[in-house]
This record gives C-alpha cells, sequence and structure tokens, in this order.
C-alpha cells in the first residue's frame, strides 16, 4: 500500500524531475532597502534558507514573495520579523524609508527613503515547471502619483514565459502606459486590478481554490503553531454543505416531475374536452339566439300597443291645446263685441245728447274693464300654471312673456323631434321584428326537415339535388350525397363534432354516375341554383383496395364508409 500511494511522485523524484511550478527566480528593484540596482535570487526550485543580521532585508524578501501572490488588503508587512503593528506598508517599500528624523522646526519626526516620486518599483518571480519545462513570469509595477501622502499605483504582469527586469522593466521613458504597451507586444498579459491578475496566477500555476494562497499566507511567515488540529480546520479545509445541495437537488426534479406530470394531465383533459366545449359553445349561442327570438315576439304587441298609446295622448294633448286656444279666441272675440256693444250705446247717448248719460257710460265701461281684468288674470294664472308645468320662469312683463314663448317653441320643437324619433325606431323594430320572424320560420323548417331524415345535409342543398334528381328523371338515391355514405364508427363517438366539422365540405358533395355526368352537368349550367352545389363524377365499379393500417391517430381510422 504504501508503494502504491505515492508511486508517481517517487517515480519523478527517481528520475531526477520535480512536479508542480516552483519560484525559480526572484528580482527586486526599488524595494525597501534594495535601492538602484536589480537584487536576483536564484532559487533553483530548492529549499532556500534566508539569514542575516536585523535590518539585513530577509522581511523585505519575504513581504516582497507575499506581496506578489496576495491581495493588498490581506497582506500584513514585516509579520515575519513579529511586527504587531503595521510599521511597515506598501509605501514605505516603494521609497525605501530606512530610518526617521526629527524636525527641528515642528519637533515632529519624519520618515527617511531612498527614492522619491519620480522612481519606479519592480516586484518580478519567476516559477519553472521542470516536468513539463514551462515558465511562468509574474511581476507588479509600482510608482508614485503626484502628491506625496498618496499611496502607491500599480499594474500586474503575468506571461507564460521566462522574463527579467533588466530586458523586460527598464529603458522605457517615464511613462507607465508605455512599459504597458511594450509587454503587451511581447505577448504579455496586463492588469489593473487584482482579482483579474489573481485568477489568471491561480490558472496558470495550478492552484484550483483561494485556501491553498490563504493557507500559504498563513504559513510563510508562521512562528509557532498552537493546536495543530484547529490549524488545519480552519486554513485546510473548505466548508461543503455536499447534503443541503443533493437534498434541494432532489426536491427541485420531485417538483419538477409533478410540474410535468401537471401539465401533460392539464394538456390531455383540454385535448379531450375540446368537442364538448365547441357542441356547447354551438348550443348555448343557438338558444340564446331563440330565447332572444322569443322574447322580442312576445314583447312586440306590448310594445306596439304603448307606442300607440303614447301617439293618441300627445294626438290628444295637441287638439286639448288647439280647443283651448280656439276658447281664448272666442272670449277674447266675445269681449270684443261686448265693448264694441257698449261703446255703440254710449255713442247712441252721446248723439241724443242725454245728460246723465255720460255717467251710465262710466259705470258700464268700469264693468267691461272689471270683466276683462278677471279674464285676463285667469289666464295669467293659467300661463303660471302651464309654465310650471314646463319648468320655466314664471312671467312678470312683457320681456319675460317673450323668453317664456321662445322657451315653449324650443320644447315643442325638441318634443317634436323626439316624436320623430320615436317613429324611426318603432319602424325599425318593426324591420328587426320582420327579419327575425323570417329567420326563426327558417330554422323551424331547418328542424322539421331534419327530424323527417337520417342524414345531416341541409334542407337547401337537398332541395336543389331533388330539384337535379326530378330534371334527369331519376330517383334522388342514384344522386347521393357522400355525407350519406360515411359516418362516424359507434366506438368513435367522441370524434362526431370534430369529423363533421372536418368533412363538411366534401360532405355536402353529391356523387353522379358517369352516364348521368354530363345531363347533369348542362343542367347544372343553364341553371341558377341560388346555393353553392358541389359534384363528382364516379365509375360504375369500385375496385377496392386492400384496407391498410391505419393509425390510431388518422381520420379515417373514425370512419365508416358504406
Amino acid at each position: 500500500m504504501t508503494d502504491a500511494l505515492f508511486s508517481t511522485l517517487e517515480v519523478d523524484l527517481a528520475a531526477g524531475v520535480r512536479p508542480g511550478y516552483r519560484l525559480h527566480r526572484l528580482e527586486l528593484y526599488n524595494w525597501g532597502t534594495f535601492d538602484g540596482t536589480c537584487e536576483v535570487l536564484r532559487l533553483a526550485g530548492d529549499n532556500t534558507l534566508v539569514t542575516g543580521d536585523i535590518g539585513s532585508g530577509k522581511s523585505t524578501i519575504v513581504d516582497a514573495v507575499t506581496t506578489l501572490l496576495l491581495p493588498a488588503n490581506r497582506i500584513s508587512y514585516n509579520k515575519a520579523a513579529g511586527a504587531e503593528t503595521r510599521e511597515r506598508s506598501l509605501r514605505t517599500y516603494v521609497l525605501g524609508h530606512y530610518k526617521s528624523e526629527r524636525v527641528e522646526s515642528t519637533g515632529a519626526s519624519r520618515a527617511v527613503g531612498l527614492r522619491d516620486q519620480s522612481s519606479y518599483s519592480v516586484i518580478l518571480g519567476v516559477f519553472r515547471n521542470e516536468g513539463f519545462g514551462l515558465d511562468v513570469t509574474l511581476a507588479q509595477v509600482f510608482w508614485m502619483p503626484g502628491t506625496s501622502e498618496s499611496q502607491p499605483r500599480r499594474f500586474f504582469v503575468t506571461a507564460e514565459a521566462d522574463l527579467s527586469i533588466a530586458a523586460d522593466f527598464t529603458e522605457f521613458g517615464t511613462d507607465p502606459a508605455d512599459l504597458k504597451r511594450r509587454l503587451r507586444s511581447r505577448g504579455a498579459s496586463v492588469h489593473d486590478h487584482y482579482p483579474d491578475y489573481g485568477t489568471r496566477l491561480r490558472r496558470l500555476l495550478g492552484i484550483r481554490s483561494e485556501q491553498a494562497l490563504e493557507l500559504f499566507h498563513q504559513t510563510i511567515s508562521m512562528k509557532s503553531v498552537g493546536n495543530l488540529t484547529d490549524f488545519v480546520r480552519h486554513h485546510m479545509l473548505e466548508p461543503a454543505a455536499s447534503s443541503a445541495r443533493i437534498g434541494a437537488l432532489v426536491q427541485h426534479f420531485e417538483d419538477l416531475t409533478r410540474a410535468h406530470d401537471a401539465v401533460r394531465k392539464a394538456r390531455d383533459q383540454l385535448t379531450q374536452l375540446e368537442p364538448v366545449i365547441a357542441a356547447c359553445d354551438d348550443f348555448d349561442a343557438r338558444g340564446a339566439a331563440i330565447a332572444q327570438g322569443l322574447i322580442a315576439r312576445e314583447a312586440i304587441t306590448a310594445w306596439v300597443a304603448e307606442h300607440r298609446l303614447r301617439l293618441l295622448a300627445e294626438e290628444h294633448d295637441r287638439l286639448t291645446s288647439t280647443r283651448h286656444d280656439l276658447d281664448e279666441s272666442l272670449a277674447r272675440a266675445t269681449s270684443r263685441a261686448l265693448e264694441l256693444d257698449a261703446e255703440h250705446a254710449g255713442l247712441v247717448r252721446a248723439r241724443d245728447g242725454v245728460a246723465g248719460g255720460r255717467l251710465g257710460a262710466i259705470e258700464i265701461e268700469l264693468a267691461n274693464v272689471a270683466e276683462r281684468r278677471d279674464d285676463r288674470r285667469a289666464r295669467a294664472d293659467q300661463l303660471a300654471a302651464y309654465l310650471s308645468t314646463l319648468d320655466l320662469p314664471p312671467v312678470g312683463d312683457e320681456p319675460s312673456f317673450d323668453h317664456a314663448l321662445r322657451a315653449a317653441r324650443t320644447r315643442r320643437d325638441s318634443l317634436t323631434a323626439a316624436r320623430d324619433d320615436d317613429h324611426q325606431r318603432r319602424t325599425e323594430a318593426s324591420i328587426s321584428l320582420r327579419d327575425a320572424e323570417r329567420e326563426s320560420a327558417e330554422l323551424q323548417a331547418e328542424i322539421a326537415s331534419l327530424r323527417g331524415r337520417a342524414s345531416n345535409i341541409d334542407s337547401r342543398s337537398i332541395q336543389v339535388r331533388d330539384r337535379l334528381a326530378s330534371a334527369l328523371g331519376v330517383d334522388a338515391a342514384r344522386l347521393p350525397f357522400v355525407g350519406e355514405l360515411v359516418q362516424v364508427r359507434a366506438d368513435q363517438s367522441e370524434w362526431r363534432g370534430a369529423a363533421e366539422r372536418v368533412l363538411r365540405g366534401f360532405a355536402l358533395s353529391v356523387l353522379v354516375p358517369g352516364d348521368l355526368y354530363a345531363a347533369a352537368a348542362r343542367w347544372v349550367d343553364e341553371h341558377h341554383l341560388g346555393a353553392r352545389f358541389v359534384y363528382y363524377r364516379v365509375g360504375d365499379v369500385v375496385n377496392r383496395r386492400p384496407t391498410p393500417d391505419l393509425d390510431d391517430r388518422t381520420l379515417a381510422h373514425v370512419l365508416d364508409v358504406k
């Protein structure tokens, strides 16, 4: 078992080839106290011991490797030296801070760096896979923006080749964009953000999980391990919720299965109900039309009587108004005759020169005036009653009387127009009633005809066929309809409605024997039939061929042919 467990690794080691990517070379330029020159650490993929005095740059090298592989928000610089506070940062490494000095003017201390804002820094690592002879280069370039207190800017470089700082990251000018263009022209990939860079470096180095980089971050500067089990559990193992995911997957599959079964069942039910629904809709529509026609026929007598009553009442009101006007005219004529008689008597007395005749004339004139006053008051009261009936304001002077007169005439015109509209509606209703009665008679005749025959051929088509048979001098049975020779099988009655709708046009066609076809065609051409008439010529002998095996889903499977 032991020999088989690590057989591949042992074969590779025995052949002198170490598997996987290993750090082959580390190059630093202007990083920390490494200033002005390119420092190269050649590891050749072996384990390396870095030793030296305090401040000689051991932690600087470790922090360079950490910066090359991990995102900035997860790096604690100088952790390998046991620093508990952030005494170092990316800014201090890029500017090369190496001591602090006191400012005499302010009394505060400030960091002193080896470089200013015009310099740039580069970290480069070359990883080699000896088993496959492949090289991967990871690099980061840093430079300071214009302000002195801001953090350094950088971009990330990945390449599937062996790059170096001296050959590829120098002599490009002062603009980092020129360096980016040069690197891209040499086949390198340039990234402005770590997520894209991190994804590509893991793919190039064959790192399957981010947990490996987290473990590297925990162990690169580890001083001690308190509990090995807890360390493995928290830093080397990734949490997994396989049971919950499997349960959710099974539940989702069952839900999909139930939904699919429900959809199929509903679709089958709808397919089976379609002929029934169509027949029910047709039955309901015909029943509603018949019921509406019966109601209209029953209501027409009462409607006509009510309309006649309204017309008679309007005529009575008109005659009453005319009689009232004539009575008023007669009263005015009688009053005028009395006035003239009184005036005549006064003139006679004045002519006769009677001394006391003037007083008698005045008394007579007063009586006449009082009579005229009472008559006009009565007429005014009657006018006020009429105005109240018409919802018009009362009359008090000549302008209001003229206004009431115009309003009354307008009301008369509107009532006359309404009467004309009622007459028009009565005429239209009479026409609709006559059309409904004619349609009802046709439907009753069709129903009676259907009751007297076995087929569903409409009576108009049968009449045309009978006329043709009579003209040809043959029995109508010699000119059968296709619908009289085809029927739906008894065990397929649920398809009767659908089959009749599909075959309706063909079922109304007439089959004419060959010896009668010429005479039938001549008769059809010479007569106006008033309906659509389709006929086919058939021979005297029918060649019966063996019936093929029909699919249950075909229409021919549900039919019987005579």
